[in-house]
């Protein structure tokens, strides 16, 4: 804590009666502290104290006064009053939410249904701030038609849905937009191994969208990129970069939505950063938390696509470990999820298959491994 701390600190009696205090839950660390403890364990304040986040209620009758049917009603009829557009903006919110969790095929489908009615307004007769609000709510929905597009393999499309994301940001001059449609073209040129295509995607942006939640992401993305080109400096200042963003800013009030970047989620990138690293007693530990950061207190897993490059990391570690019966246990519960990202599971597991190569080539269990590996690559 002294190293972490630009100001003098008490005794070490005094820290020690503290940390006791604040470990049995007895007191919480003040505004003072906090930000110390969690520089200690190289995190973000708000991954080590979250606020509690208030209740949010989605349902478009509660909110609007309106029911589905009607809404839709008045979208056909250009009724673009200030309702309709509130419950557009629920609408997107609620896509946004459900990427992580959501059947990938029934998403695409609704979102791009929205996506043609909420571009269809404006053809209407809309004021300069409706025009803009509506491109900026047809922005994300066309970003998280992108993702999906990507999960399913659908690269082509994918880049297609990106670009007219970036068009439509550009147009409202939503910088927020453009660079998550930045971000995207980092994750595609990442999967596919085009890892200094990262770093020339990333650092453009990043001088135009400073103190937006995206750098976050941004600076993820080359961090992973500087890790596979080997150069650990460079990895480390770009996770630095990221913690001294999400330090800045007030915890997100939702959590859910696929466009808002959290502490847990920078966590999630540290562990792919030092697995690939070899650090594997710091990997080891970061998998642990992503996985209980993404389930629910009753068991039910909120994020399942982290859980899962989660348990190809403890795989990882476990056959550098020469627990071959572990690896090959966390690697097929890594390969056997239901919501996934085609492209970025098979990059990682691709990744861990080497490790099982390397170790223990021509073991059965091994072979267990591949094999699974392979029927995803054909699905």
């Amino acid at each position: 804590m002294r190293g972490k701390s630009s100001h003098n600190l008490p005794t070490d009696s005094t820290l020690l009666r503290n940390w006791r205090r604040w470990e049995s839950g007895e007191s919480r660390p003040d505004d003072f502290y906090a930000p110390i403890i969690a520089a200690t364990f190289n995190a973000v304040t708000s991954a080590f104290f979250p606020k509690v986040r208030p209740n949010r209620d989605d349902e478009l009758l509660s909110a609007t006064g309106m029911d589905t049917l009607e809404f839709i009603g008045r979208l056909r009829i250009s009724d673009v009053s200030a309702v309709t557009l509130d419950a557009i903006r629920i609408t997107a919110e609620r896509l946004c939410c459900e990427y992580s969790y959501a059947d990938p095929h029934d998403l695409h489908s609704e979102g791009t249904a929205w996506l043609r009615r909420i571009t269809s307004l404006l053809d209407g007769r809309l004021t300069l701030g409706q025009h803009r609000e509506i491109l900026v709510l047809a922005g994300w929905v066309a970003l998280l038609v992108g993702c999906v597009d990507y999960d399913l393999g659908r690269r082509t499309a994918a880049e297609a849905t990106r670009r007219a994301a970036h068009a439509l940001g550009q147009e409202a001059e939503a910088v927020e937009i453009t660079a998550w449609a930045t971000e995207m073209a980092a994750w595609f040129a990442l999967t596919q191994a085009n890892y200094r295509g990262v770093i020339e995607t990333v650092q453009p942006t990043l001088k135009v969208s400073r103190n937006l939640r995206v750098d976050v992401q941004l600076a993820a993305q080359r961090a992973k990129a500087w890790a596979r080109l080997g150069d650990r400096r460079e990895v480390e200042a770009a996770l630095a970069d990221g913690r001294a963003i999400l330090e800045r800013m007030d915890h997100p009030a939702n959590l859910d939505n696929h466009f808002v970047v959290d502490a847990h989620k920078l966590d999630f990138y540290a562990m792919d950063c030092c697995r690939v690293a070899g650090d594997d007693r710091l990997a080891e530990a970061y998998a642990h938390e992503v996985i209980k950061n993404a389930t629910r207190p009753d068991g039910t897993v909120r994020n399942p696509m982290r859980v899962s490059e989660a348990r190809l990391t403890l795989a990882a570690v476990a056959v550098r470990g020469d627990d071959l019966e572990l690896a090959v246990a966390e690697g097929m519960r890594a390969l056997a999820g239901r919501r996934r990202s085609l492209p970025s599971l098979l990059w990682t597991a691709g990744e861990v298959a080497r490790e099982f190569v390397a170790h223990y080539p021509g073991d059965p269990r091994t072979e267990t491994y591949l094999d699974q590996l392979r029927s995803l690559s054909i699905e």
